[in-house]
Protein backbone atom coordinates (compact mmCIF):
# COMPACT_ATOMS: atom_id res chain seq x y z
CA UNK A 1 0.00 0.00 0.00
CA UNK A 2 1.23 3.61 -1.02
CA UNK A 3 2.22 5.62 2.08
CA UNK A 4 -0.74 8.33 2.61
CA UNK A 5 1.19 11.33 0.98
CA UNK A 6 1.66 9.49 -2.07
CA UNK A 7 -2.00 8.78 -2.06
CA UNK A 8 -2.42 12.59 -1.43
CA UNK A 9 -0.51 13.56 -4.35
CA UNK A 10 -1.91 11.19 -6.53
CA UNK A 11 -5.32 12.81 -5.73
CA UNK A 12 -3.95 16.01 -6.74
CA UNK A 13 -2.94 14.57 -9.86
CA UNK A 14 -6.52 13.42 -10.95
CA UNK A 15 -7.86 16.79 -9.61
CA UNK A 16 -5.51 18.61 -12.24
CA UNK A 17 -6.62 16.60 -14.91
CA UNK A 18 -10.20 17.35 -13.78
CA UNK A 19 -9.50 21.20 -13.26
CA UNK A 20 -8.67 20.57 -17.17
CA UNK A 21 -10.96 18.29 -18.95
CA UNK A 22 -12.57 19.54 -22.20
CA UNK A 23 -9.69 22.56 -22.98
CA UNK A 24 -8.84 22.81 -26.19
CA UNK A 25 -5.53 23.31 -27.52
CA UNK A 26 -5.86 27.18 -28.82
CA UNK A 27 -7.22 27.89 -25.49
CA UNK A 28 -4.18 25.88 -23.69
CA UNK A 29 -2.17 28.32 -25.18
CA UNK A 30 -3.87 31.71 -24.48
CA UNK A 31 -1.54 33.58 -22.01
CA UNK A 32 -3.38 35.66 -19.62
CA UNK A 33 0.18 37.83 -18.21
CA UNK A 34 1.15 37.55 -15.78
CA UNK A 35 0.24 33.54 -15.68
CA UNK A 36 1.50 31.31 -17.66
CA UNK A 37 -0.44 29.22 -20.16
CA UNK A 38 -2.59 26.15 -19.45
CA UNK A 39 -0.33 24.06 -21.69
CA UNK A 40 2.87 25.49 -19.45
CA UNK A 41 1.00 24.32 -16.36
CA UNK A 42 1.02 20.78 -17.54
CA UNK A 43 4.18 20.49 -18.27
CA UNK A 44 5.73 22.20 -15.56
CA UNK A 45 4.37 19.94 -12.98
CA UNK A 46 5.57 17.18 -15.08
CA UNK A 47 9.13 18.83 -14.68
CA UNK A 48 8.55 18.85 -11.26
CA UNK A 49 8.10 15.54 -10.13
CA UNK A 50 10.25 14.20 -12.86
CA UNK A 51 13.29 17.00 -11.50
CA UNK A 52 12.63 15.37 -7.53
CA UNK A 53 11.52 12.07 -7.84
CA UNK A 54 13.01 10.69 -11.88
CA UNK A 55 16.84 12.57 -12.38
CA UNK A 56 17.17 13.10 -8.47
CA UNK A 57 15.52 9.98 -6.80
CA UNK A 58 16.67 8.00 -9.55
CA UNK A 59 19.43 8.80 -11.42
CA UNK A 60 17.59 8.85 -14.59
CA UNK A 61 16.59 11.72 -16.82
CA UNK A 62 13.21 10.19 -19.04
CA UNK A 63 12.70 13.97 -20.41
CA UNK A 64 16.12 15.85 -21.48
CA UNK A 65 14.19 18.85 -22.84
CA UNK A 66 11.32 19.54 -20.60
CA UNK A 67 13.09 22.16 -18.03
CA UNK A 68 14.37 24.17 -20.98
CA UNK A 69 10.97 24.31 -21.66
CA UNK A 70 8.87 24.63 -18.95
CA UNK A 71 11.26 24.99 -15.63
CA UNK A 72 11.30 27.31 -13.38
CA UNK A 73 12.97 30.57 -14.42
CA UNK A 74 12.95 29.57 -18.00
CA UNK A 75 11.11 31.99 -20.32
CA UNK A 76 7.49 31.84 -21.04
CA UNK A 77 6.36 29.30 -23.88
CA UNK A 78 3.24 27.89 -24.63
CA UNK A 79 3.90 24.31 -25.70
CA UNK A 80 1.39 22.21 -27.37
CA UNK A 81 -1.22 20.80 -24.52
CA UNK A 82 -1.00 16.68 -26.13
CA UNK A 83 2.73 17.00 -25.83
CA UNK A 84 2.50 18.31 -22.40
CA UNK A 85 0.36 15.94 -21.12
CA UNK A 86 2.13 13.29 -23.17
CA UNK A 87 5.53 14.28 -20.91
CA UNK A 88 2.98 14.46 -17.53
CA UNK A 89 2.12 11.31 -17.89
CA UNK A 90 5.39 9.77 -18.86
CA UNK A 91 6.99 11.56 -15.52
CA UNK A 92 4.25 10.64 -13.58
CA UNK A 93 4.50 6.75 -14.52
CA UNK A 94 8.49 7.33 -14.05
CA UNK A 95 8.64 9.24 -10.44
CA UNK A 96 5.03 6.66 -9.39
CA UNK A 97 8.25 4.16 -9.47
CA UNK A 98 9.92 5.88 -6.81
CA UNK A 99 6.89 7.02 -4.95
CA UNK A 100 5.56 3.85 -4.43
CA UNK A 101 8.80 2.70 -2.76
CA UNK A 102 8.45 5.25 0.14
CA UNK A 103 8.17 4.19 3.80
CA UNK A 104 7.90 6.76 6.96
CA UNK A 105 11.65 5.93 7.07
CA UNK A 106 12.50 6.96 3.66
CA UNK A 107 10.38 9.95 4.05
CA UNK A 108 12.67 11.66 6.82
CA UNK A 109 15.70 10.85 4.44
CA UNK A 110 17.44 13.40 2.40
CA UNK A 111 18.51 13.08 -1.48
CA UNK A 112 20.95 14.49 -3.07
CA UNK A 113 21.34 17.41 -5.50
CA UNK A 114 24.50 18.36 -7.33
CA UNK A 115 26.60 15.59 -4.57
CA UNK A 116 24.97 17.35 -1.43
CA UNK A 117 22.01 16.54 0.32
CA UNK A 118 19.19 18.60 0.00
CA UNK A 119 18.28 20.89 2.72
CA UNK A 120 14.64 19.31 2.69
CA UNK A 121 13.58 15.74 3.35
CA UNK A 122 11.89 13.51 0.95
CA UNK A 123 8.39 14.04 2.56
CA UNK A 124 9.07 17.46 2.42
CA UNK A 125 9.66 17.40 -1.10
CA UNK A 126 6.48 15.43 -1.62
CA UNK A 127 4.64 18.22 0.46
CA UNK A 128 6.31 20.79 -1.80
CA UNK A 129 4.90 19.10 -5.12
CA UNK A 130 1.13 18.58 -3.48
CA UNK A 131 0.89 21.83 -2.80
CA UNK A 132 2.44 22.69 -6.34
CA UNK A 133 -0.22 21.31 -7.65
CA UNK A 134 -2.82 23.14 -5.64
CA UNK A 135 -1.18 26.24 -6.47
CA UNK A 136 -1.26 25.17 -10.18
CA UNK A 137 -5.08 24.42 -10.46
CA UNK A 138 -6.28 27.30 -8.46
CA UNK A 139 -4.22 29.41 -11.64
CA UNK A 140 -5.70 27.15 -14.04
CA UNK A 141 -9.44 27.74 -12.43
CA UNK A 142 -8.87 31.06 -12.86
CA UNK A 143 -7.66 31.25 -16.06
CA UNK A 144 -10.56 29.22 -17.26
CA UNK A 145 -12.54 31.60 -15.89
CA UNK A 146 -11.39 34.48 -17.62
CA UNK A 147 -11.20 32.61 -20.70
CA UNK A 148 -14.87 32.82 -20.42
CA UNK A 149 -15.22 28.98 -19.95
CA UNK A 150 -18.32 27.70 -17.85
CA UNK A 151 -19.36 24.81 -15.79
CA UNK A 152 -16.02 24.07 -14.53
CA UNK A 153 -15.22 21.75 -11.78
CA UNK A 154 -16.48 22.72 -8.23
CA UNK A 155 -13.81 22.91 -5.26
CA UNK A 156 -12.70 19.57 -4.75
CA UNK A 157 -13.92 16.15 -6.34
CA UNK A 158 -17.38 14.83 -4.40
CA UNK A 159 -15.64 11.90 -4.90
CA UNK A 160 -13.38 11.80 -1.88
CA UNK A 161 -12.56 8.04 -2.05
CA UNK A 162 -9.15 8.59 -3.67
CA UNK A 163 -8.08 10.55 -0.71
CA UNK A 164 -9.23 9.09 2.24
CA UNK A 165 -7.57 8.78 5.11
CA UNK A 166 -5.68 5.80 6.67
CA UNK A 167 -3.48 5.51 9.26
CA UNK A 168 -0.03 5.82 8.49
CA UNK A 169 2.10 2.61 7.56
Amino acid sequence: MPHLMVDQLRFSRTELVRALQGISDEDAHRRLEPMNCLSWIVGHLADHEHRYFVIEAQGRNVLPDLNALVGYGQPASAPPLDEMWDAWKIATAAADEYLDTLTPDRLEAHQQKDGRPRAENVGTMLTRVIFHYWYHIGEASAIRQVLGHTNLPQFVARDMSLAYYHREA
